[in-house]
């Protein structure tokens, strides 16, 4: 081929024999062998470059066709060649310079001799060998000159026009391997005509493309010797390259960090100081190989030079007390006056991997904190607290903090030992000094609960190998002040979880710690019964007793939370408490609430007592008892005037009755099903009004408006989802009938920015139990809310109002949740099609009235379901919808808009005009004669014409199929006969078969009558006519913003897999996208 055409015909040639419909070739196809070809592919054309760089290289008939080949494929149409060609060009290049830097180095060993044999004396002189190195020295001049000429046509025909190519992949391979000859062979390329390509691209689309820019220039800014050729460079595209940090790939960002952090290191006084506060909000990013990147970044611009000029001697001296007391105070002020977030946690975990050894300086740390003459304020003792108790749960569990993405499994062995190490360490240095820690800061609850979580970090299994005892006690001691002077929430988990962890019965001093919590719930207790009883026979508390009260009863509700206390009886006095409350209104607020928490734990905990098969029916009837009493109380606070009881009461009964549903016998329990507890139907329709009035509320309704905080705010809205949560948790197991549903889902379209993942899962979960239920509940959904609206405004004008206009954006996104089964769904949508036109005529107007019907409006609303049926299922539903609208008198010459609409959804290619003309419904049913055959052609003539001409987009291409076993539509048939037809209108067909033809003929008018005899109609139902229709997708601005986005990057499918439990919606805080 090469002999007998040129490189043009070779193209050309190849080209017309290429098939493009395919798409794959080897660069991009899949498979592992194929992944394999594109390094052996490279590596060929490298081993052929320094397999001819002393022969064949400069023969110039080999090397200058392949160059012509190659800059002539890298210009094709054709993607394949232009890919392949193109890498195989630039790792020609890049062969090509590296035998271009080998002459470069025989070169100056030849000039390197020849001046050493030239300045010798003239006795010891040999011309001979002058003459030898003057001859190499033209030799290595004339392969230099070659190599460069082949360089700069492969530069010129091919890296600068495919440097822009449209497909990023061979942008990518540009830059790559220009970032490759630039640092390989820098006395050629380091100029700014070469490095300016890098800059360019910096703005690349494609964020793979930027981050093979970001690679390149890191292996430059890495090299000392080449840092000062990059100054020109550098001060053009600096602006740009900090604000790559904020790129919105992580890849991306993480490597624009990187390459700051160089230029930081090899190019003093560059990076200015509003360049570095640009860096330093992101080691607060979500992303810890980010968050990591940015702390290096600090670490070296603010932490290690202050650190360095404290210390005299290099590594050994490095962590001095002097420099880890300067580390600490410079980490202090950057966290307190930068003001960027409230947690430490994070910005120990962005310096861990950097500064890890100096954040594990607890000696250091301690010291500060128990220092006499320290000068820190409130706000910075806090503040180290917290740091000191971040880096021992870094150290001791490896974990990052709460929402920081991290893409690692597991630890490593080393890792691992690392981490017990630490640990150990940890234990033997604070557990001596807590109790002191705690003595000092024990009147401040911000600090003092931080504190009691360090025994979570420790290594409790030294203390009883290493004569810790000790300072235990002094620790229990502590906490029993803390418990007593305290009462703040998490004070007391706090103190709650520290002694849990105490009381293991493998302990050695297990006995002693089991002591001194009996002693601790003994004081809490007697204090009860004692401020009970004043409060039960007084009429009136002071603020003092009935604080005090309060304060005992959150302590015992945190450490029943954790511990049995059954044994100390609560429950009775707490359920009289609450008793006397919900009787007489008497009992302060601040009192109830932990009464009724108590009251719950108590519940809980004698279930475990019972769980096992050898409880008697006795224990089971008591604990049944105290349920039922215990639910009364909650769903009589249901209604009470205090906010803050009714939604305890609302998560507590959320909670239990979850807890004693039917599923609880599940895994062979069926001995606990004396406890099952369904509620009543009035407690159930009050959880539901709970539920609207305290979850389903617009913002404006919270209170304050614009001067409330917007934290708080947040925190009223993961309330509400939590409550929102534990209502679907009690729907979708079966606790609630699942008709409540209904009360949810008619909100999903008007909150979902708040809820949208709760309901959408709830929806999802629902149609995964019973597909027809769910169905039916969505119709219900859609009744309520049109009834609703029908009662507030009338039926006049119904359709025109904004509340009209969202209860059909709901419907549109009921009729997507439906997915793409169409044939599995197929008498579902049919069955609700139905039951929505019996809903739209339901209500009839008077007689003689020429009104229409206060309902019809519905079927505008049921329009939205259109597109999910099946096309000759339209055809049917318009034959259901004459009959039905016979019923309905109508003025003659008047048309209804619903009726119009509905009808139009079922038959697109209507003639509108003419349909307008008809006067519909008839109050008398004519009898019309079926078209002719020749009337017949010119209907589906007309329809054809139709279709070429008014279906704007062009309507996709008909496709059929044969389906062998099509869902029986069985249910359709007995609701005909319900209605009293002569048969079934909508189940009438016949098994598919492959050789029968679609002939649908969609009609003309919807009231057209159609003999159920005509043997025609089985025809029609004989295959599958599977069109997509032209749905109107639900696209939110945010959507759009995103799809924006994320123009240039490849699709990718989330996908969710449901778990085998139904306890998802434990988490409020979902990642499900929209439908």
């Amino acid at each position: 081929m090469f002999m007998k055409m040129s490189n043009s015909e070779i193209i050309r040639h190849l080209t017309e024999q290429f098939n493009e419909d395919s798409g794959d070739y080897p660069l991009t196809a899949p498979g592992s062998s194929w992944k394999k070809f594109r390094g052996s592919f490279c590596e060929f054309v490298k081993t052929l470059v320094y397999q001819c760089q002393y022969s064949l290289l400069y023969d110039g008939f080999p090397m200058d066709n392949l160059i012509s080949l190659l800059t002539g494929f890298s210009d094709s149409q054709v993607r394949a060649f232009r890919h392949t060609s193109t890498l195989a060009a630039m790792k020609l290049m890049t062969s090509l310079v590296g035998v271009a830097l080998q002459l470069s180095l025989h070169r100056d060993n030849n000039q390197r001799q020849y001046e050493a044999e030239r300045n010798k004396g003239p006795g010891q002189r040999a011309p001979e060998r002058l003459e030898s190195l003057l001859e190499k020295r033209r030799e290595l001049q004339e392969h230099q000159e070659e190599i460069e000429g082949m360089m700069n046509a492969l530069f010129r025909g091919v890296f600068v026009h495919r440097y822009r190519d449209v497909l990023p992949e061979i942008r990518a391979i540009c830059i790559e391997e220009i970032g490759c000859w630039i640092q390989s062979y820098s006395t050629s390329f380091l100029t700014d005509s070469y490095l300016k390509y890098i800059g360019w691209t910096l703005h690349d689309k494609n964020w793979e493309v930027r981050l093979k820019c970001l690679k390149a220039l890191k292996g430059l800014y890495g090299n000392q010797d080449l840092t000062a050729r990059l100054d020109l460079f550098t001060s053009r595209f600096k602006d740009r390259m900090v604000s790559m940090v904020m790129d919105r790939e992580y890849d991306v960002a993480v490597e624009a960090v990187r390459l700051l952090i160089l230029i930081l290191k090899n190019m003093e006084g560059v990076l200015t100081d509003a360049d570095c506060e640009i860096i330093y909000p992101v080691v607060y990013a979500s992303n810890r190989a980010l968050a990591s990147a940015a702390g290096e970044f600090l670490y070296w611009k603010l932490f290690y030079p202050e650190c360095e000029a404290r210390t005299a001697g290099g590594r050994a001296r490095r962590r001095s007390p002097l420099a880890q007391r300067t580390f600490f105070h410079l980490l202090l002020s950057f966290f307190v006056e930068s003001e960027l977030h409230d947690h430490a946690a994070y910005l120990v975990d962005s310096l861990w991997d950097c500064a890890g050894s100096q954040l594990k300086d607890w000696e250091s740390l301690t010291g500060l904190l128990l220092e006499k003459d320290q000068n820190l304020d409130d706000v910075q003792e806090s503040t180290l607290i917290e740091i000191l108790v971040s880096s021992a749960r870094q150290a001791s569990e490896g974990h990052p903090p709460v929402g920081r993405i991290t893409g690692r499994k597991g630890l490593t062995p080393k890792e691992r030992k690392t981490q017990a190490d630490d640990k150990v360490k940890l234990t033997e240095h604070l557990i001596p000094l807590l109790p002191q820690l705690l003595a000092k800061f024990s009147a401040d609850a911000e600090k003092v609960a931080p504190l009691l979580q360090l025994l979570g970090c420790f290594d409790l299994s030294i203390c009883c190998t290493r004569r810790l005892e000790k300072h235990l006690e002094l620790f229990l001691q502590q906490l029993q002040e803390v418990v007593v002077k305290h009462c703040e929430p998490a004070v007391l988990e706090a103190g709650a979880h520290a002694l849990y962890l105490l009381c293991n019965p493998e302990f050695t001093f297990f006995s002693r710690v089991d002591f001194a919590r009996s002693q601790l719930l003994d004081l809490l207790t007697d204090r009860f019964q004692q401020e009970l009883e004043e409060l039960l026979q007084s009429s009136f508390l002071d603020e003092d007793e009935v604080y005090g009260l309060a304060a005992t009863l959150k302590r015992l509700s945190a450490f029943y939370n954790a511990h049995d206390l059954t044994r100390w009886e609560l429950y009775e006095p707490c359920y009289r408490l609450l008793r006397k409350a919900v009787d007489t209104g008497e009992v302060p607020r601040q009192v109830i609430l932990p009464a009724m928490t108590l009251v719950y734990y108590s519940i809980l905990w004698t279930l475990t007592h019972i769980s096992g098969p050898s409880a008697s029916q006795k224990q089971q009837l008591s604990l049944k008892d105290r349920l039922v009493a215990f639910c009364e109380l909650c769903q009589s606070c249901l209604s009470d005037v205090d906010p803050g009881i009714q939604e305890q009461a609302f998560v507590l009964l959320s909670d239990v009755l979850l807890i004693f549903s039917p599923q609880m016998v599940v895994g062979g329990h069926d001995f606990l099903r004396p406890l099952v507890f369904l509620p009543e139907a009035t407690l159930q329709s009050e959880l539901a009004s709970f539920l609207m009035d305290h979850v389903f509320i617009q913002p404006g309704d919270l209170g304050s408006g614009p001067s409330q905080e917007d934290h708080l705010q947040i925190e009223q809205l993961h309330q509400r989802r939590r409550l929102l949560a534990g209502f679907c948790k009690l729907l979708l197991y079966g606790v609630l009938e699942m008709d409540a549903a209904s009360d949810v889902f008619k909100h999903y379209n008007k909150f979902y920015s708040d809820y949208g993942d709760i309901i959408k899962e709830t929806l999802t979960r629902a149609r995964q139990m019973d597909r027809g239920r769910c169905s039916r509940i969505l119709l219900l959904s859609l009744k309520q809310l049109y009834t609703e609206l029908l009662q507030e405004q009338g039926p006049q004008g119904l359709n025109e109002l904004p509340a009209f206009i969202e209860m059909r954006d709901l419907a549109r996104r009921f009729a997507l949740s439906f997915g793409p089964q169409q044939l599995q769904n197929r008498d579902l949508v049919v069955l609700l099609h139905k039951e929505g036109i019996r809903f739209s005529l339901s209500e009839l107007p008077p007689a003689g009235s020429s009104d229409q019907p206060p309902n019809l409006a519905f079927l505008e609303l049921l329009s939205e379901f259109s597109p999910r049926l099946f096309h000759q299922d339209k055809q049917l539903l318009l034959s259901y919808l004459e009959k039905c609208l016979q019923r309905v008198s109508q003025t003659s010459g008047c048309s209804w808009g619903p009726v119009t609409t509905y009808c139009h959804s079922l038959n697109p290619v209507e003639n509108i005009a003419e349909a307008s003309l008809q006067s519909y419904p008839r109050s008398k049913r004519r009898r019309v004669e079926g078209p002719s055959k020749h009337s017949r052609e010119d209907t589906s003539s007309f329809q054809e014409e139709s279709l070429q001409v008014n279906s704007i987009p062009p309507t996709p291409t008909l496709t059929s199929t044969a389906v062998k076993n099509r869902h029986s539509l069985g249910e359709l048939e007995e609701m005909e006969e319900e209605e009293g037809g002569s048969g079934s209108e909508c189940a009438q067909g016949q098994p598919l078969t492959d050789t029968q033809l679609p002939r649908f003929s969609g009609p003309q008018h919807f009231q057209t009558p159609r003999n159920p005899s005509d043997p025609s109609l089985g025809n029609q139902l004989t295959r599958l006519n599977l069109m997509e229709e032209d749905e109107e997708e639900l696209e939110t601005e945010d959507e759009s913003n995103e799809e924006w986005r994320d123009a240039d990057k490849q699709p990718n499918s989330h996908s969710f897999p449901s778990e085998h439990g139904l306890d998802l919606l434990d988490s409020t805080e979902l990642d499900i996208e929209d439908f």
